[in-house]
C-alpha cells in the first residue's frame, strides 16, 4: 500500500466520523461554529498524532478522547451559552427595546443534517434528536464541562460507565456521581422549560399546524397566528436579549417593531431536530426578498409554545445553505431553492 493510498483511506475513517463529532462538541459548547472548529482541531489533532495511536481502544473511542479534550479546553473559559430567557425576564410590549448582546452570550442554532449522523434506529433517531434540541442544549450549558461530557457520552451516545471513566481519566464512581448530578440539575430544569413534542417525521396534527403557520404568517394576519400559538408562547430574537411572552404581546410586537416583516417568504428547514424556516422579507431596494433570520419552532397539543428567530442572517444562512436572496412572487420560489 502506497503512502498515498493510506493517507486517503486515513483522511475517509476519520472523515466518516464527522458528524457525530460535530453534534458531540455541538452538545458540549453551544455553538455551531465552534462545534465545527473543535471538529476540525480533533481531526488535525488525530491525523498528525495516527501514528501513536496503539489500537487499544477503537478509532472512534480515540476520536471522541480527543475531541473531549479539546471541548473542555475551549470551556476553560468558564462561558455558558443561553437563551434570552435564561438571562432576563420577559419584556412587556410597551417597554420593548432591541439590546443587542456579544455572539458569544448566545445558544446558537444547528442544522440537522450536520449534527444527526443516519440511523435506521428510530429509537436512536429521537434521541439524537431530542439532545439538540433548544431547552435542552440550555440545560446542558448549565452543566460544569465534565458533567455535560458524562451526561452526553452516558445518556445520549449511550456509552458504558466503564468507557466514559477510561475516556475521562476518572473512575467509573466518579463518572456515576457525576452523572447523578447532572441528572438532578436537568430535571430541575424540564420543570421549568416546555419544551413540547415533535414527532419524527411529523405527525398529521403538527404537519397541518405548520401550514397554518405558514398562510398566517406570510399573510401577515394576526388573528389567524394568534389562534396557533399558546397562551404562554415565547418569543425569542438573538442577538436581542428581549423576549416576550404571549400571544398578544408576540403579535402586537409583529405590528409595530416587526411590522417591515410584513409581506415576508418561508422557506421550510430543519435545525435543532425541529421545523424551522428561513424567513425573507421584502427587500424594497433590490425587489424580491432578503435573509431576516431563521425561525426555529416549538410546539406541543397542536399549539406553538416557542418561536425563536435567529437574526444573524450572514452567518445563518450560508451554514443552512440557504439563498441569500429571493427573486420574485411566492409561487417562483421552489421548496428548498
Amino acid at each position: 500500500m502506497t503512502d498515498g493510498t493510506a493517507t486517503a483511506e486515513l483522511d475517509s475513517a476519520l472523515e466518516r466520523h464527522r458528524v457525530e463529532l460535530t453534534g458531540y462538541c455541538y452538545r458540549m459548547l453551544g455553538s455551531s461554529f465552534e462545534a465545527e472548529d473543535a471538529v476540525q482541531d480533533t481531526l488535525v489533532r488525530a491525523w498528525r498524532s495516527y501514528g501513536k495511536f496503539e489500537g487499544r481502544s477503537s478509532l472512534r473511542s480515540w476520536l471522541y478522547r480527543i475531541a473531549t479534550n479539546v471541548c473542555l479546553d475551549m470551556l476553560s473559559a468558564g462561558n455558558k451559552r443561553a437563551r434570552p430567557m435564561d438571562l432576563t425576564e420577559s419584556t412587556p410590549l410597551a417597554q420593548a427595546a432591541l439590546s443587542p448582546r456579544p455572539d458569544h452570550t448566545w445558544l446558537e442554532p444547528m442544522p440537522d443534517a450536520r449534527v444527526l449522523p443516519t440511523t435506521e434506529d428510530p429509537a436512536e433517531a429521537a434521541i439524537a434528536k431530542e439532545s439538540v434540541r433548544l431547552a435542552f442544549m440550555a440545560a446542558l450549558q448549565q452543566l460544569p464541562p465534565r458533567q455535560r461530557a458524562v451526561l452526553i457520552l452516558r445518556e445520549v451516545l449511550a456509552w458504558r460507565a466503564s468507557e466514559v471513566a477510561e475516556l475521562l481519566g476518572t473512575s467509573v464512581a466518579s463518572v456515576n456521581s457525576a452523572l447523578q448530578r447532572a441528572r438532578a440539575t436537568l430535571a430541575e430544569r424540564a420543570d421549568q422549560d416546555r419544551a413540547g413534542a415533535v414527532s419524527d417525521p411529523l405527525d398529521e396534527q403538527q404537519q397541518r399546524l405548520l401550514e397554518r403557520y405558514v398562510a398566517a404568517f406570510e399573510g401577515y394576519d394576526m388573528t389567524a397566528l394568534t389562534a396557533l400559538l399558546h397562551e404562554d408562547a415565547v418569543m425569542t430574537m438573538p442577538p436581542f436579549d428581549l423576549w416576550l411572552a404571549g400571544a398578544s404581546d408576540i403579535t402586537g410586537f409583529m405590528t409595530t417593531l416587526g411590522a417591515s416583516c410584513a409581506g415576508s417568504r418561508l422557506l421550510p428547514t430543519r435545525a435543532n431536530g425541529l421545523p424551522a424556516f428561513a424567513h425573507y422579507k421584502p427587500d424594497p431596494e433590490a425587489g424580491g426578498f432578503t435573509p431576516w433570520a431563521i425561525q426555529v419552532l416549538e410546539i406541543s397539543a397542536g399549539r406553538i409554545t416557542g418561536f425563536h428567530c435567529f437574526l444573524d442572517t450572514k452567518r445563518w444562512f450560508p451554514l443552512f445553505g440557504l439563498p441569500l436572496h429571493l427573486d420574485g412572487e411566492p409561487d417562483q420560489v421552489e421548496e428548498g431553492a
